[in-house]
């Protein structure tokens, strides 16, 4: 189940021949870790379908401050909405891991969308999606402690990218501590005081591998909403 954002990914929306024909418009590209796959306020000039891997999408205030928006992976679409739009790039995408993904340009993804009109109806369907998901983690958020936040963050982390261990389970997505926290409006100084009473609990361990979840029981217990 992908609870990071409430949506199915955009290929998997479309039916066989909308599928062949998203694939035939786009150009192949490989990413290595930690490459930035599309800057913020650049000029938009294509959209991007990842094929396989993962990549975080964030965004940077004027203060340097770094938010995570959310995490892409395979069958989603990245950019559409700086192309739709005509204005810059509104956040950053970096592969957090090895990116294999296909880039289709302005003008031949427009030319999909006005030939086939189902292809557009559900990129709206995806757009409203993830608007949806915003607000929902915003109004839920808003209620939670930046301790509850964190904990219903690495439950849903434990969903998208957790990998089963001998010690418990290993989150693969590699995020930093700015990144966790910047996904959950918080300082890093606070994430590492939550992450640092979580190890001394027993709950979590972390070191070179990131962080493994030993007791994703007594994270549930954390959240008001008992989600996870």
């Amino acid at each position: 189940m992908r609870k990071f954002e409430d949506h199915v990914p955009f290929v998997v929306r479309l039916d066989t021949d909308d599928r062949q024909a998203l694939f035939h418009s786009g150009d192949p590209l490989t990413f290595p870790a930690r490459q930035v796959l599309l800057r913020e306020h650049e000029p938009s000039s294509h959209v991007l379908i990842i094929l396989s891997g993962w990549a975080k999408v964030t965004s940077t205030a004027p203060n340097g401050y770094e938010a995570l928006l959310a995490l892409r992976g395979p069958g989603d679409i990245v950019g559409e909405q700086a192309l739709l739009s005509g204005r810059p790039r509104g956040a950053t995408v970096t592969a957090l891991e090895r990116v294999e993904a296909l880039a289709i340009d302005a003008d031949r993804f427009g030319s999909l969308l006005d030939e086939r009109p189902d292809v557009a109806r559900k990129l709206l369907a995806l757009t409203a999606d993830r608007t949806r998901d915003s607000d929902r983690r915003r109004v839920q958020f808003a209620a939670l402690t930046v301790q509850e936040r964190l904990a219903l963050l690495l439950l849903e982390l434990i969903h998208t990218h957790g990998e089963e261990s001998e010690d418990g389970v290993q989150l693969t997505a590699g995020l930093s501590q700015s990144e966790l926290a910047g996904s959950v409006g918080a300082s890093r100084e606070a994430v590492a005081r939550f992450l640092k009473q979580l190890r001394e609990r027993g709950i979590v361990r972390t070191g070179r591998r990131g962080i493994i979840v030993v007791r994703p029981d007594v994270l549930r217990q954390m959240t008001r909403s008992g989600n996870g």
